[in-house]
């Protein structure tokens, strides 16, 4: 076998809707986090993504020898404006207004660094890329939003809603990758995966 076939892939990721994915490509592969504090310096979304990207891959691919260690980081936008994870069901429902009956853009970032026998030693970037999406919302009123958000789905949830959930009823139209919404855009993963593992 040639080495590439021996390493193992490994997804540093926490997100369960990320671990679902991958599991599309019909690989083997592993799932490690990361406990280190992650900070940018990019100021512009697509940046910023990419960079938290490398950092998350970068700090589990330190632990992983002769792996392919992906890592992926997604921001919603609009405005200019990233709306994170919301802290508090009126933060989530602050978000939500202003997302409704508008269109915003949703990037992830997506980094695959190759390590040898000696993580510390031998670490290569192979990929860096980062995929948006437009999504449009229809408009909603108070009362949607908040019925919505009383379903607890928005908390763990950049921009506060899912796609894949209950919110999908709101959604407009999209354009681009509808898994990009979803935080992994798995078809190009899969993509550059079996390029690089092959």
């Amino acid at each position: 076998m040639k080495e590439k076939e021996r390493k193992k892939i490994v997804l540093a990721s926490a997100s369960p809707r990320r671990r679902e994915l991958m599991k599309l490509l019909n690989m083997k592969f592993e799932v490690k986090t990361s406990d280190e504090e992650e900070v940018y310096q990019s100021t512009e979304p697509e940046e910023i993504v990419k960079e938290l990207a490398r950092q998350k891959a970068g700090n589990v691919a330190k632990h992983c020898k002769n792996s392919w260690v992906i890592g992926a980081d997604t921001v919603v936008v609009i405005d200019g404006e990233i709306l994170g994870k919301p802290k508090t069901t009126e933060e989530a429902i602050s978000m939500i207004l202003r997302l409704q009956g508008r269109s915003h853009q949703v990037y992830t970032g997506v980094a695959i660094l190759e390590t040898g026998e000696n993580p510390e030693c031998e670490c290569l970037e192979r990929d860096a890329h980062v995929e948006r999406t437009d999504v449009t919302v229809w408009s909603m009123t108070e009362e949607e939003i908040r019925e919505y958000v009383a379903t607890g789905e928005p908390m763990d949830k950049a921009g506060g809603y899912g796609i894949q959930g209950a919110f999908a009823v709101y959604v407009k139209g999209i354009r681009g990758d509808y898994y990009n919404v979803v935080g992994f855009p798995i078809a190009y993963v899969a993509h550059k995966v079996k390029e690089l593992v092959r």
